[in-house]
């Protein structure tokens, strides 16, 4: 009798097709952010999956995009999903946490996160923080949505809170804009929060 995978073994879950949070296309506050101001220049996202956000961004006339995970088995659905495409984003196998500037690419115009920050252990946020800081050049910034909800620990996904948020970033970063998006997954109405931070 077969078990279900660990709620962090991402491998596992991409091998078992248990990936409730892939939607099938972009996060639709990323997608009405583009169609208003389309980003361009060296763009990394972190915990992509199928590459979905990825390749969303890389349609936009100057953007080169890389997409990185965790799980091999993501990084090749990525892969196969963007073959057709003219100008082909690139896909990378790594963890966000431990950051290889030299080898992704980087350092990075922007950072666009969706799903990998309440993905992983609250305890690895200040990690994640320094990451985003050490893949960002000065002046780069972040495109966040942030799953909200605070108290909600029995995760993934955990939630935020905005002071948290705060203590997290504010020591290298600067909000340059926040809002609560009026799009969202089924579901997740009223639970995310966009900000744009930019790296100090």
């Amino acid at each position: 009798m077969s078990s279900s995978p660990s709620p962090t073994d991402w491998q596992a879950r991409y091998e078992a097709a248990d990936t409730p949070w892939d939607k099938g296309v972009a996060a639709p506050p990323l997608v009405d952010y583009l169609a208003r101001h389309p980003m361009s220049g060296s763009i990394l996202v972190p915990g992509c999956g199928r590459g979905h956000e990825v390749r969303a961004l890389a349609a936009a006339p100057g953007a080169r995009v890389t997409g990185l995970d965790l799980a091999p088995t993501a990084v090749e659905q990525a892969r196969g999903a963007s073959a057709g495409m003219t100008e082909r984003p690139c896909f990378l196998e790594g963890d966000f946490l431990h950051p290889m500037p030299a080898e992704w690419g980087g350092p990075f115009d922007w950072i666009v996160e969706h799903t990998c920050f309440c993905a992983i252990l609250p305890s690895e946020r200040p990690a994640y923080a320094r990451a985003t800081a050490a893949l960002l050049r000065p002046g780069g910034k972040l495109f966040a949505i942030f799953y909200m909800t605070p108290g909600h620990d029995d995760g993934p996904p955990f939630g935020s809170a905005p002071e948290e948020l705060d203590g997290l970033f504010s020591p290298v970063f600067r909000l340059l804009e926040e809002w609560v998006p009026t799009t969202a997954f089924p579901g997740r109405e009223g639970r995310e929060r966009v900000r744009i931070l930019e790296r100090q």
